[in-house]
């Protein structure tokens, strides 16, 4: 068993939706990347990464190249997991904490679970997806960004 731990964090700007766990979420800000942004994906990509030792997205996905500029971050979960496949491992389970004060996750939670389970081949019952505040503290407090801690346990299948 091998375990990865991944983070990531964007700016919520004016002029872009808001993509968390590859769906939609109807808010009046996004967040600013050089992909779509979505830092839930980011996170549990980096998770997934460190657990087979490749490095981070940005080793995979730099943002100095411009030929994936505005990339779906779906695709690159995609990607993400058939490399662990192809190193011959399987996805245990991914657990993940979005903080944020808005928007609220839990009414989009299943459907995030759902659509990270569908393009990770897993079971959406091996996904874990939790929304916490900071309460008004810090960036996340006012408003300015959201950020994302993922864990991800895989195993070498025999």
């Amino acid at each position: 068993m091998k375990i990865g731990i991944g983070y990531d964090a964007h700016r919520l700007v004016d002029g872009r939706r808001l993509f968390l766990g590859g769906i939609h979420v109807p808010y009046g800000k996004g967040l600013l990347g050089h992909s779509d942004g979505d830092v839930l994906i980011h996170a549990i990509c980096d998770a997934i990464l460190g657990a087979i030792s490749e490095g981070d997205i940005g080793v995979h996905f730099p943002d100095s190249d411009e030929s994936i500029k505005n990339i779906e971050s779906v695709k690159i979960l995609a990607y993400v997991s058939e490399l662990a496949k192809r190193k011959g491992y399987r996805i245990i389970n991914i657990d993940a904490v979005v903080i944020a004060e808005e928007p609220k996750i839990s009414p989009y939670r299943e459907k995030m679970k759902e659509r990270l389970a569908e393009v990770l081949g897993i079971d959406a019952a091996l996904v874990g997806i939790k929304g916490k505040t900071t309460e008004g503290m810090g960036f996340i407090g006012r408003k300015e960004g959201i950020e994302v801690q993922a864990v991800a346990l895989l195993e070498i299948e025999q």
